[in-house]
């Protein structure tokens, strides 16, 4: 099997970022690279991660510095030539402020920060995030970890139409943790090939760590690239 060449990108504040890594180059033995945000260049990579942390703290709205950065243009590029990318807790509210994907994260719901592990329904099995949850028997919730304050999903009643009827949601939570609309934990672009989510995949994919639902995630994306 060919490895695939995931970039993970890092902004001031990134916390994220290592798991990540850690994950894909030793976990899953994939070729991996930092990228730094103020690089113009993702050079030969066939995935980014847009990591989970405070970029620029948070200082002005989660992701609203962040979206700026050099790198940025070259993520919205690439992703909108059909490169993969996946943005995991900040990472989805940076992709929402790039306007990668509809809507936007606001606070929770109890205005409070939220860290613990969270059921989710694996929505839809046939998307580029989620197709390895096919070949695993009984795998329709999974167990993943969240750590947010801003990870209330809302958008319009056009837009929340269209995620249903296209297949664009891939993840709900089955006890809502932030009040996030219809309890929306992930979604993907109208192609597909653009992933934000809530829940850290790379914090549960080892056995070391509690738990491995989130590797299932990560592998979906390399048998799909293979």
């Amino acid at each position: 099997m060919t490895k695939a060449k995931f970039g993970v990108i890092v902004f001031p504040g990134s916390n994220c970022d290592h798991d990540a890594y850690n994950t894909l180059k030793h976990v899953l033995e994939q070729d991996t690279e930092y990228l730094w945000h103020k690089d113009s260049s993702i050079g030969n990579r066939n995935v980014l991660i847009v990591p989970g942390g405070f970029s620029y703290g948070d200082y002005l709205r989660c992701g609203a510095i962040a979206r700026f950065s050099s790198v940025m243009k070259e993520v919205v590029r690439f992703a909108e030539s059909g490169g993969i990318v996946m943005g995991i807790c900040n990472g989805f509210q940076i992709l929402c402020e790039a306007g990668l994907l509809p809507g936007a994260l606001l606070r929770n719901e109890n205005l409070k920060f939220v860290c613990r592990n969270v059921t989710l329904n694996v929505e839809n099995k046939k998307s580029i995030f989620t197709g390895t949850f096919n070949g695993v028997p009984n795998k329709d919730r999974i167990v993943l970890p969240v750590a947010h304050g801003d990870g209330n999903y809302i958008c319009d009643e056009n837009t929340l139409s269209e995620l249903e009827s296209n297949g664009q949601i891939l993840f709900r939570y089955e006890d809502n943790p932030n009040g996030s609309l219809k309890n929306i934990a992930g979604i993907v672009n109208k192609k597909g090939n653009v992933l934000g989510m809530m829940p850290h995949p790379e914090r549960y994919s080892d056995d070391i760590l509690g738990g491995h639902d989130g590797r299932y995630i990560f592998e979906s994306v390399i048998n799909y690239l293979n």
